[in-house]
Parts: structure tokens; C-alpha cells; sequence
């Protein structure tokens, strides 16, 4: 007699042809290795991309103080022409390449056309990214390359993708904008939380695989090259006593007013300037070498310190505790919001660290019960986690360059309220707010939805 199959028992083979294929899909389908072999290649080729890139902007950094020390006089001849050759060349060919880079990777996660997309992570304007932010660092701009590492990082995984055939590129853009992180600074959990934080602004998704493996063999491939080093050095700063603490809201305040101001300024420079500000930049090209003459005026005065990524200065004083000259902290800041503005490539992370350790030497003779190191550790994080208004970044970027751990807590208080600060000064993140100069066109906008 044969056996009817019921709708109980037809509903039992459904579900469990479903755990299955769930189970197949999961471990052992074709689709799912493709995937995870593409982002294994693409992690591995944006740390050798990073490391490659590091290597070319410290010795772009290297030339130009040759050049300042053997030709003290021609930056006030090189660096102007250089801002502006610069920024025409940007302009007219590599839009996409132009300032920090992590705008251009926000935009290009949020934007629904892949032709939008191949123009802010397409491999010309990665190369013109690396090739340009060198240049610059070689003409004397306070830039660094951390920044645009993200957006070579998210263009890398971005063409890997795009030749594998994988049609879904945001979850493997954010990761290769992790892995930039990681690989740049050789801090992996930094590399994890800027994506979480500052990319997608949001805790409310989860921490996907990809994002973390990605991290991991970017760094990994950093390190092998690199060795496991730490970026500033090995920091031993410590708050001793209870009064130690009275540097925290100091420190949160001044650095949460500068980095607040220094956002607020570059956002109205760039998208709201007054009159007269309007009026120069009506020719970028003119703009730009106004910019560079001022700062090859502040380089030559400062022998060199208010340009490149200040990577050395900070590294000195948070290492070895030296004093920083006064000056050092404001006319950084200066430098790097005209190398910003005036529309070259180059990033914000390095000088804004720099410009943070300078305000934190400033006030080493007036808050002399603070070991140096300590309040210069202190401020570094404070003026950074004002500017880019991502508090745990921030924190946990200071802590890996630092292998310092004994400072985690006063470093958290002083950038949660630094940020706070900040936002009360600058009511949208910087690099969101700069990320609008590149959303499509509204004729792009609607070509694209029909």
C-alpha cells in the first residue's frame, strides 16, 4: 500500500530542505568562496597598496626639507606654483581625487549609480590620489596620507569586486576603507571602529565578517613589510595623582573649541564662503597659490614645521616629551586648513594629530603638575576627536599608535567631551558635511532612477 505524503509531512521535507540549503549556502557554495577569495585578494592588495603609498610620501616629506634646507628662500617660488599646478590639474582631470578621500568613500556608499561610483573610486583617480598627495607633501602642503589610504583602500576593494563580477560593492567599499585604516596606521580595532563610526555612522549594524577579516590581512600584510611597529612609538605617559585629572575638561575645552572652530571654518571655506573668500575662489587656480604662498610663508618662519604631516614633531614630543615651540600648534593648524581648502589632495589625519600635540605642548609651562607626555597625549586626542567628531575612533587610534594603555580612561573622558564640544560649535561632522561636494549632480540623480 503506498503512503500519501500529508501536509504535515510535506511541510517537514520543506523545512528541512531549507536548513540544507541554508547550511550549503553558508559553508560550502561556490558563490560564497568566490566572494570570500575576492575580499581575501582585494584585503591583501590594499595593505601592499598602503605600505607602497607610506613609502612614497616619506620620502616625498624627506625631499622637500632637502629642499628647504639646501634652497631655504625657493618653497616661496615652489610651493605656490605647486598648490596651484596642483589644483588645476585636480580640477580638470581627477575631481575625485581632491582633499582627504574619506568624503569621496561616503559619498560613494550612499550614491545609487555605478557610474557616479566609478568616478570617485575608479583607478585614475586612485593613482592621481597617491601620485598627488606626494606631490604635494614634495611642494611643502601640511597634508597627510592616512586619509586618502581610506580611499585608496575602498578603491581597491571596489575594482576587485568590480572584476570578480560581484554586483553588491558597499559591504566590501567599507571594508577596504577599514582595512586603509589599518594598514595606514598599523591599528586594526581603529581601522574597525572609523568604519563603524565615522563611514556608516551607525552602531546599529552589525560588525559583518568582512569588514574585520579584511582588516586583519590588510594589517597583516602591513606588519610583515613593516614589523609590528607602533606609529608614534612606544608612549609611557601616566596620570599619577587626583590633580592629574583637573587636565581633562582643560584639555577637552581648548582642543573641543580649536577642532570645532577648525571644522566650522573649513565647511563655510568650502561650501559657504563669505563674499570676499567667494570672490577668490571664483578661480581655484588663483585660490590655490594664495593658499600656498601663505603657507610657504609659515614653512619657511617655522624652519619646515608647520608643513608635511608633522608625524616627527608629534613623535618627539609624545615619545620623548619635548617641548614644542608655541607656535608650532597654531600655525600647523593654519597650514592644513589652507592645504584643505585650496583643493589639492591630501588628508587630515596626521596634522590634525600634529596640531594637537603642538596645543598640548602650549600648555605644558602653565599646567606643570602634568607629566608633558600626558598632556600632550591628552590634547592629541581631544583637537582629533573635535575635528572629525568620532570620539572612539579617535581614542582608540592615539591608543594603538601609542601602545600606550595606562591613559585609556582619562583619553576616553577628554574625547567624549571634546566631541561634545565640538558639536555644539559644528553641527555636521566634518567629512560628511564635505562628502556633499561630491553627490551627483541632480541630472546624474535622476538619469540614474530612470
Amino acid at each position: 500500500m503506498q503512503k500519501r505524503s500529508g501536509p504535515a509531512q510535506n511541510g517537514t521535507h520543506r523545512r528541512r530542505a531549507l536548513r540544507l540549503r541554508r547550511y550549503r549556502y553558508v559553508g560550502f557554495t561556490r558563490r560564497v568562496w568566490h566572494r570570500r577569495a575576492v575580499f581575501l585578494l582585494g584585503a591583501i592588495f590594499v595593505g601592499l597598496a598602503a605600505v607602497a603609498f607610506a613609502e612614497l610620501s616619506d620620502k616625498a616629506q624627506a625631499l622637500y626639507g632637502y629642499i628647504l634646507t639646501e634652497w631655504r628662500w625657493l618653497p616661496f617660488v615652489m610651493t605656490p606654483l605647486g598648490f596651484m599646478a596642483l589644483a588645476y590639474v585636480t580640477a580638470r582631470w581627477f575631481p575625485a581625487a581632491a582633499g582627504s578621500g574619506i568624503p569621496q568613500v561616503i559619498a560613494a556608499r550612499a550614491s545609487r549609480d555605478p557610474a557616479h561610483r566609478q568616478r570617485l573610486l575608479g583607478l585614475q583617480t586612485t593613482l592621481a590620489k597617491i601620485v598627488m598627495t606626494a606631490l604635494a607633501l614634495v611642494v611643502g602642503a601640511s597634508v597627510g596620507r592616512e586619509g586618502p589610504t581610506v580611499q585608496v583602500g575602498a578603491s581597491v576593494m571596489f575594482a576587485v569586486a568590480s572584476f570578480a563580477g560581484i554586483g553588491r560593492h558597499n559591504g566590501l567599499v567599507l571594508a577596504g576603507s577599514a582595512a586603509g585604516i589599518a594598514a595606514a596606521f598599523n591599528a586594526p580595532i581603529a581601522g574597525i571602529l572609523f568604519a563603524i563610526e565615522e563611514l556608516a555612522k551607525s552602531f546599529a549594524g552589525r560588525i559583518n565578517d568582512i569588514v574585520i577579516a579584511s582588516v586583519a590581512i590588510a594589517g597583516g600584510v602591513s606588519w610583515l613589510i613593516l614589523g609590528n611597529y607602533a606609529y608614534f612609538g612606544e608612549v609611557s605617559a601616566k596620570m599619577i595623582v587626583a590633580a592629574d585629572w583637573a587636565a581633562v575638561p582643560i584639555c577637552a575645552a581648548l582642543g573641543g573649541i580649536m577642532g570645532g572652530l577648525f571644522s566650522l571654518s573649513l565647511i563655510t571655506i568650502t561650501r559657504r564662503p563669505p563674499e570676499f573668500i567667494a570672490t577668490l575662489r571664483r578661480n581655484p587656480t588663483v585660490f590655490a597659490g594664495i593658499c600656498g604662498l601663505i603657507v610657504a610663508v609659515l614653512s619657511v618662519a617655522t624652519a619646515g614645521y608647520a608643513s608635511g604631516n608633522g608625524y616627527g614633531q608629534t613623535r618627539a614630543g609624545l615619545l620623548l616629551g619635548e617641548h614644542l615651540p608655541f607656535w608650532y600648534g597654531p600655525s600647523k593648524l593654519v597650514t592644513t586648513m589652507l592645504s584643505s581648502a585650496s583643493g589639492i589632495p591630501g588628508g587630515l589625519f596626521s596634522p590634525s594629530l600634529a596640531v594637537g600635540s603642538g596645543l598640548g605642548s602650549m600648555l605644558t609651562p602653565v599646567i606643570t603638575f602634568v607629566d608633558p607626555r600626558a598632556l600632550m597625549l591628552l590634547m592629541t586626542v581631544g583637537y582629533f576627536a573635535a575635528v572629525v567628531q568620532s570620539p572612539l575612533t579617535a581614542v582608540v587610534i592615539v591608543m594603538e599608535m601609542t601602545s600606550d594603555r595606562n591613559m585609556v580612561i582619562p583619553l576616553m573622558a577628554t574625547a567624549l567631551l571634546a566631541a561634545g564640544i565640538s558639536r555644539l560649535i559644528s553641527r555636521e561632522p566634518l567629512y560628511h558635511a564635505l562628502a556633499h561636494a561630491f553627490a551627483p549632480r541632480p541630472q546624474e540623480a535622476r538619469s540614474s532612477l530612470q
